[in-house]
């Protein structure tokens, strides 16, 4: 297990985990459940980019996103905020899909993998 380092352990997972000059973050949600989709992704984007900074890493390098969202009905307005969001020529290879999440209120999540900065 050397060189794996657990930030924020807790008995069912670590928030983040850093290995080989990676970091994987555990999956982050909305600050606020019963915002729109808008203020979801943007405070869920919010606590990624705390997360990263923690991590010694930011969104210039981030490797890949998964977005898991309850409805693709949100897709267009969860994509402004992405694209706001992410650095012009840093965009990490994504996925995102149509799932059913923890909490009927949450509207969308993200998993995210980047390299130490």
């Amino acid at each position: 297990m050397s060189g794996i380092e657990r930030l924020e352990v807790g008995q069912r997972m670590s928030r983040i985990v850093k290995h080989n000059g990676c970091v994987y973050l555990c999956g982050q949600v909305a600050a606020d459940a019963s915002a729109d989709i808008s203020e979801q992704t943007q405070t869920m984007l919010d606590k990624v980019d705390a997360l990263l900074k923690q991590a010694g890493s930011d969104r210039q390098h981030m490797l890949s996103a998964t977005i898991y969202l309850r409805d693709m009905k949100d897709f267009s307005s969860m994509n402004a905020v992405w694209d706001a969001w992410v650095p012009d020529g840093y965009a990490p290879a994504r996925a995102c899909v149509e799932a059913r999440l923890a909490r009927p209120e949450l509207l969308v999540e993200i998993s995210v993998v980047a390299a130490e900065a």
